[in-house]
C-alpha cells in the first residue's frame, strides 16, 4: 500500500475506527478495533493507535487527525471544548503527547443549559461540507443523542439525551428485562409508544412499568414490548426537543435501524427528515479539519 497522506481516526469510548486517508479525501484503507477510549489509561493510547495503524505510519511521519472521546478529560489528552454558538471546528487543535503527529478536535459545550458534545461537532461539520449553506437542526441519534440548531455554518445552540443509554440500562437492569427479546420488531407498537409519550411525557415512568403488566396479564411477546420502550423513550425526547424541530428543516445523521426510527417517528408529526450516513459525515469532518489543519 502507498503511503498515506494522512490518518483520520473516530476514537469512541468503546471502538477505534482509522482511515488512511490521501491528499483529496479519498480513503486508502479503513480499519477498526475494540480499543476504545475506555478501556485505555493516557499512556495506552499511543500503543493502541500504533497496533492498528502501524504500517501505515512505517514510511515517515504522517500527521493523524483525530475526534471523540480520546480528547475527553480521560482520554489521551483533554482538548478544550469551544462555546456555543461558534463553527462545528475549532481552529485551536490539541496536539497529542508522544512521538507521533496526533491532533485533536475539540468538542462543543454550552454554558446554560449546560451541555457537551465530543465527536458529533465533526459529524455536524461534515454534514455541513456536503451540504453547503444548510440551515436547520440535526438530530445525532446514540446513547446520547444530540439536538443541534444550525445557522450560517454556525451551531447556535444544542441539547443532549440519555435515550440510548435509558434503553440500554432499563432493558437488562430492571424488571423490564423480563419482558423484552433481543430479537423481533413491531412497528405498530413503536408508533404507538411515540405517540403516547409525545403527547403526554409526564407520563413516561407509568409508561414503562406498563410493559412489565402487559406481558404479565395480556401475554405481549418480547417483541411487541422492545418496540413499545423504544417507542416510548423516543417520543418523551421527542416531547422535549420539539422547540428544535418543529417547523424547521431536519437532518438526521446515522446509518442503519436507530436513525431511521427517528426518522419514522418525526415523519408521523408532519416533520420529514433527511437521513445522512454517519460515516460519509465522519469522515468529511475530520477531513474538513485535517484541511483546516494545514492551512493554519
Amino acid at each position: 500500500m502507498s503511503r498515506p497522506d494522512w490518518i483520520a481516526l473516530d476514537w469512541g469510548t468503546s471502538r477505534l475506527r482509522g482511515w488512511a486517508m490521501r491528499r483529496d479525501g479519498t480513503v486508502i484503507e479503513e480499519r477498526g478495533s475494540d480499543a476504545g477510549m475506555g478501556r485505555l489509561a493516557p499512556e495506552d493510547f499511543e500503543t493502541a493507535l500504533r497496533a492498528l495503524a502501524g504500517d501505515w505510519l512505517e514510511q515517515g511521519p504522517v500527521p493523524i487527525v483525530a475526534c471523540g472521546m480520546v480528547g475527553a478529560r480521560q482520554g489521551w489528552a483533554e482538548a478544550s471544548y469551544a462555546s456555543v454558538p461558534c463553527p462545528p471546528l475549532s481552529p485551536a487543535l490539541t496536539r497529542a503527547p508522544g512521538e507521533l503527529d496526533v491532533s485533536i478536535i475539540p468538542g462543543l459545550s454550552q454554558s446554560d443549559p449546560a451541555d457537551v458534545m465530543r465527536g458529533e461537532e465533526t459529524q455536524i461539520a461534515g454534514f455541513l461540507a456536503l451540504n453547503p449553506g444548510w440551515d436547520g437542526v440535526l438530530c445525532l441519534p446514540g446513547s446520547h443523542s444530540k439536538w443541534a440548531h444550525l445557522s450560517a455554518g454556525e451551531v447556535v445552540s444544542f441539547r443532549s439525551f440519555l435515550t440510548g443509554e435509558l434503553f440500554a440500562a432499563l432493558s437488562t437492569h430492571t424488571v423490564l428485562r423480563h419482558s423484552l427479546t433481543n430479537e423481533g420488531w413491531d412497528e405498530a407498537a413503536f408508533d404507538a409508544g411515540v405517540a403516547e409519550t409525545l403527547s403526554r411525557p409526564e407520563r413516561l415512568a407509568s409508561a414503562l412499568f406498563s410493559i412489565r403488566a402487559e406481558g404479565l396479564l395480556q401475554g405481549r411477546s418480547g417483541a411487541v414490548q422492545r418496540a413499545r420502550l423504544s417507542g416510548l423513550l423516543i417520543g418523551a425526547e421527542l416531547a422535549a426537543a420539539k422547540p428544535y424541530w418543529l417547523g424547521q428543516q431536519i437532518g438526521v445523521i446515522g446509518a442503519g435501524g436507530l436513525a431511521g426510527l427517528y426518522v419514522r417517528a418525526l415523519g408521523a408529526q408532519g416533520a420529514p427528515a433527511t437521513q445522512a450516513n454517519g460515516t460519509a459525515a465522519t469522515l468529511a469532518g475530520l477531513t474538513a479539519a485535517w484541511k483546516q489543519r494545514t492551512t493554519a
